[in-house]
Formats: structure tokens, sequence, C-alpha cells
């Protein structure tokens, strides 16, 4: 194996049958030793979160091969806390989408003079950003990738189908655990030309209520994995 790149959370390598594995760690993103995924640098080392982020990626990785998704994702090696996927390219340096069903965060914060904190988004709502820490990771539509020659906008629509689709998916499952899905982010790449969820489904990456609270990621993943 050779490593290709050093991440935050994880660190990737590229295998000889063509794949990359991810090898996830305990690092965690944070400021003053309080973990927060909003952050953009590793604040704390909580013991085994790489193991549970990974068990929590082949949850829902697991889910959406049954029902039918292709993603990035091959395999897995909890032991190890690694994963194989297919290799895959990022759109521009990096393109982050968020799928909303629920107003709330940065959308009350842009829209609360038009809706109310909660409210819910109706069939849910996809936005992109653009990976880019110094600009406050920009939104932009999908006219704007495609006029930038990041993503065209056939490219985009297929995207759009997948995030709304994949999100239903995963919201029916929290629901399941009595959990209500306010907004999740993912990550696309192109493998062979074709646009495929990649990176992970961690609940870092997530905003979820139960009763009305809203539940830390790390008790959401232990409510998930049912631990």
């Amino acid at each position: 194996m050779k490593k290709i790149y050093e991440g935050k959370t994880k660190d990737v390598f590229s295998l000889d049958n063509g794949n990359v594995l991810l090898k996830f760690k305990d690092d965690c993103t944070g400021k003053d030793g309080v973990f927060d995924p909003g952050e953009n640098t590793v604040g704390l080392t909580i013991e085994g979160i790489g193991k549970a982020n990974l068990e929590t990626s082949i949850h829902f990785f697991e889910l959406l091969k049954k029902a039918g998704v292709k993603t990035h994702y091959v395999s897995a090696n909890i032991d190890e806390a690694t994963m194989e996927v297919l290799p895959a390219k990022v759109f521009g340096k990096g393109l982050e989408v968020i799928c909303r069903l629920k107003a709330t965060g940065s959308f009350i914060r842009r829209y609360g003079d038009y809706i109310q904190d909660g409210a819910v988004l109706e069939g849910g709502y996809v936005e992109t950003t653009l990976k880019d820490d110094a600009k406050g990771d920009p939104l932009i539509t999908s006219e704007g990738l495609a006029a930038l020659g990041i993503m065209s906008e056939e490219m985009f629509a297929s995207m759009k189908e997948q995030t709304l689709k994949i999100t239903k998916l995963v919201a029916d499952d929290l629901a399941t655990k009595g959990l209500d899905l306010y907004d999740i982010k993912f990550e696309f790449g192109y493998n062979n030309n074709e646009v495929i969820l990649i990176d992970e489904i961690a609940s870092g990456n997530m905003r979820v209520y139960k009763d009305g609270e809203i539940v830390e990621p790390v008790k959401l993943t232990s409510i998930i994995l049912g631990k």
C-alpha cells in the first residue's frame, strides 16, 4: 500500500487492485477539546471513534447497496478500521452536498425571514457548497458549477436525484429508532464518468433530533449501532 493522502480523520492508501483504502482515525474535528463536526481542525482524540464511524458508514452503505444505490463502498474491516472503496475523482477541489428535510442552522440564518426554524421542507431541499475553508464554503448553483467547468448540469441532476433518494433511505432507517433527520451532508465524486456517493456516512455529517432535542454525534452513533 502507498499512502496518497493524510486527512484529519482518515488516511488514504492506494491498493494494488486499483481500489483505494480508507483508514479511519480516532482524531476528531473540534475546538478546545470539544467535538464539533463543523470545525476544520483536529481538536481532540476519542478512543474508538474511528471504528464507530466506520461501523456507522458500513451500516448505511450496506443499506444503500440493498436498495440498489451504487456508491464507492466495496468492503470493510472493522478490526483494522479500514474501508476499501472504488477510486473516484472529486469535483473541482471538493464539493459538499447538503440535503435539508427541515429548516434549521445556516438555512435559518439565511432565510429566517421567510420560514420558521424546524419547518418541513417538502420533498427535501438540496444545496451545494464548494470546499473552501478560507471563503466559508460558498454556496453554488448547478449553473455556476457548469459555468466553472466543475460539473455538467446532467451530472448535477444525477447527483441531486441520488441525494434525495439516499437521504430518504437514511431518514427512514433513523425513524425506526425514533430519530428525526433534519439535514445531512454528503460528498460525491465520479468513477468511470458515473456520479457516485463517496467518503463516509457518519453521525458527524447529519443533524438528528429525538423527542425535540438534538442528538450529539457520539450518542447518535451509539443509537444507530445499538450500543
